[in-house]
């Protein structure tokens, strides 16, 4: 079921506009979310966090790159090359979002270190700096999708159809993505990220930007050395050439929803996925369950999702069935900003007022 909007001003998505002091004045900001019914003894077996699934998941992934970037080397030069590399840049530019998004949250292994090393490395893979994705993603739990409040909105309204097909391959948040490299390599940061990131933070910026700079620059001296692109596309390229699939991925879990409620029903998805989707995904396709509980570690969402599916919408069957909603959505956005899909809750079920005092305000 979709709805429409009566009245539209066009939305300040900025951190430091008008739109953020409307959140702060209609209760939107750090404001008490929505929870689904489930008991404290439920939730705390639920959070119990493990090395074992995470180690091992993570194994495989680094033995899926090493025998994929194998055996795109030794048949580098002929087009059989091109299958492995693009398993290769899959698994390094879209599988280390999940596993960036994981260990950020540190709930994928239960032993800190661990969680900080695949964080820092998933980060460089996916063009993440870590300390800034770090509170930038901390805010986004904090405020899902509240215009002025979320510095993660992926779609915003009118929708912006070119950028999101050019961030299928990075290619517009890779220019924002070395835009803040080097400002903050300058030790800087930009007007947004000030409003997120403590101040005892900021040195961390700005060292991390000018490592990720020093790595970027030694892969193109490999390759002027080697009179070959190959170093790239092992490091720095499969970030673009293998992002495809995280984006694909990614417009699930908000595009077209609702904003500014506070209630993740109402602005996120679940979507069921296949096992190898759900692999590479590390089960972010619970989404709902994600964002309600983001305490409860990945290899737990499944049991999650069973406890409290009665309380939510019906999950997507597929992400065939997810983008036949989001495709004809995001594309009137274009021309009409005020549309937006309303999600269904199953009888019984406590709703929560889609208008919070904004000027979306969805028709019946």
């Amino acid at each position: 079921m979709t709805a429409t909007a009566v009245e539209f001003t066009r939305r300040d998505y900025s951190l430091v506009g008008r739109d953020t002091k409307r959140a702060e004045e209609n209760g939107l900001a750090a404001a008490e979310w929505y929870q689904c019914p489930i008991t404290r003894k439920e939730l705390k077996e639920l959070m119990k966090r493990s090395d074992g699934p995470a180690l091992r998941d993570t194994a495989i992934w680094f033995a899926a790159l090493f025998l994929s970037g194998l055996g795109g080397y030794l048949l580098w030069g002929s087009w059989w090359a091109a299958p492995f590399f693009l398993v290769y840049g899959v698994l390094y530019g879209s599988a280390s979002d999940s596993r960036w998004h994981e260990c950020g949250h540190g709930t994928a292994f239960k032993t800190r270190w661990m969680n900080d090393v695949v964080y820092n490395i998933a980060s460089f893979m996916v063009l993440r700096e870590p300390t800034v994705w770090r509170w930038s993603h901390a805010r986004h739990h904090t405020d899902t999708i509240i215009v002025g409040r979320d510095p993660e909105i992926a779609v915003m309204r009118p929708a912006d159809v070119i950028a999101i097909f050019l961030n299928f391959f990075q290619l517009k948040s890779g220019y924002y993505f070395f835009k803040g490299l080097f400002i903050h390599a300058a030790g800087r940061l930009k007007p947004d990220e000030a409003t997120y990131i403590p101040e005892m933070e900021r040195q961390k910026v700005y060292n991390t930007a000018r490592i990720f700079l020093a790595i970027y620059a030694a892969v193109i001296v490999a390759c002027i050395w080697t009179g070959s692109i190959l170093p790239a596309m092992y490091i720095g390229l499969p970030s673009f050439y293998g992002a495809w699939l995280m984006v694909f991925f990614g417009l699930t879990q908000h595009a077209g929803l609702a904003e500014d409620v506070l209630d993740h029903r109402l602005n996120s998805r679940t979507v069921y996925m296949n096992p190898v989707f759900r692999f590479l995904y590390l089960n972010m396709n619970y989404h709902v369950e994600h964002h309600m509980f983001p305490m409860v570690p990945y290899h737990a969402l499944p049991k999650l999702h069973e406890k409290i599916k009665n309380d939510c919408p019906t999950p997507y069957s597929s992400c065939w069935a997810a983008y036949k909603e989001i495709i004809p959505t995001v594309w009137r956005q274009v021309k009409d900003p005020t549309y937006f899909v309303r999600r269904q809750l199953p009888p019984g079920a406590k709703s929560v007022p889609y208008n919070h005092g904004t000027r979306i305000v969805p028709a019946e």
